[in-house]
């Protein structure tokens, strides 16, 4: 239905540019109009999230591995080590939907049409769960009841004995801190943030990707094609920007090179991988970034702390008066370097939020500015 859609309405735009001006021109070899050819030009110079491999050995951290098997989920977890850049760029450009409203999930590439919608990638990926006609997964299920998750449920799983989730000054929760997450929860989230939900925000998990951890730990079964098509349709009609520091560059990224490029070469098109992905997950990996501090000995031992170096007493060699007007000064300019701060953070809270990304939950300036509003004599 909405590829009719779309070629109805370009059909009656050509129809009404008839007699008024020649097509324009573009290369009909690589793209399917003039418009996805600009838009090629748009997102040229955008980065891309890219996945990992995982490469453990039969006998490493054996939980993870036997639930990847379960799940089918080993052609997900075993992509090509490399991508080829312009076709996956290509991909992406083909697939923007240039009317809003339109949902045509597929693209176009060298002559071949790639479907990119559900059904597509559960066939590439080995069909990982197979559903009836109008049948939900666990997941999906749980997370559109009233009664959804239960978040003190998924802290105590998710998160080292006595962690919990990051709040709000209301209380409400929003995130795990990754300093806060066990060795499995990070794995899991490595692995998701990489391959399933791209994104390079790593160092925390907000709630509605803690809710998906959570249901792989208990089992819920989960349609990973579904949750993959979904954001390949999402990344596809992202609008461009500029970085705020280098208006020369993008801060936008494209996910899924590599399963792009696995997709578009099963249709026949040829590629040639060029750019690596990121490191594998190994067992080295999974020591050095997966594990809680405190196990990798990271703490510091009292006789490691050196000695403090002597220090006069500033309030004797000021005088006490002087020294209580020093430490209101004081006060003072860390409460308004607190505001500058969180004024900046605000700012970025609310550009990401405009790019359909909600990184934490952010107070306005006059809420923050009530919290840490300066005490009355």
């Amino acid at each position: 239905m909405a590829s009719k859609k779309l070629f109805a309405k370009r059909s009656k735009r050509d129809a009404a540019a008839e007699g008024t001006s020649a097509a324009p021109e573009f290369d009909s070899h690589h793209f399917r109009s003039a418009e996805h050819q600009q838009r090629f030009e748009a997102i040229k110079g955008w980065l891309f999230h890219r996945e990992r491999r995982v490469q453990l050995r039969d006998d490493e951290y054996t939980d993870f591995q036997e639930e990847i098997a379960r799940r089918h989920w080993t052609s997900l977890a075993t992509h090509m080590a490399k991508f080829d850049p312009e076709v996956v760029l290509e991909f992406y450009a083909n697939a923007w939907p240039p009317e809003e409203g339109v949902w045509d999930m597929r693209s176009w590439l060298r002559g071949q049409w790639i479907p990119f919608d559900v059904d597509a990638f559960s066939q590439f990926l080995g069909d990982p769960l197979v559903l009836e006609e109008g049948q939900e997964c666990e997941f999906g299920q749980r997370r559109n009841t009233a009664d959804g998750f239960d978040e003190e449920v998924i802290a105590q799983l998710l998160c080292t004995s006595g962690k919990d989730f990051a709040r709000t000054a209301a209380r409400r929760r929003v995130q795990i801190m990754r300093t806060s997450m066990t060795t499995l929860t990070q794995m899991w989230m490595t692995l998701l943030l990489s391959n399933v939900l791209p994104s390079d925000h790593n160092y925390d998990l907000p709630l509605p990707k803690c809710q998906l951890v959570y249901a792989i730990l208990t089992r819920m079964s989960a349609h990973v094609a579904q949750l993959i098509a979904d954001a390949i349709y999402l990344f596809a009609g992202m609008p461009p920007t500029r970085h705020p520091l280098d208006p020369d560059k993008s801060n936008r990224a494209l996910g899924f090179p590599a399963l792009i490029m696995g997709l578009c070469q099963s249709f026949g098109v040829p590629v040639t991988p060029s750019k690596v992905i990121r490191p594998s997950i190994t067992r080295a990996f999974i020591e050095k970034y997966c594990t809680p501090r405190q196990l990798q000995g990271d703490a510091p031992q009292a006789a490691d702390v050196p000695p403090q170096p002597h220090q006069a007493d500033p309030a004797r060699s000021l005088g006490m008066d002087r020294y209580l007007q020093h430490l209101v000064r004081q006060q003072a300019a860390n409460q308004r370097g607190q505001v500058q701060i969180h004024e900046c953070l605000y700012q970025l809270n609310l550009s990401q939020q405009g790019q359909g990304f909600v990184p934490f939950a952010c107070p306005t300036p006059d809420q923050f500015r009530v919290e840490v509003a300066w005490p009355e004599a």
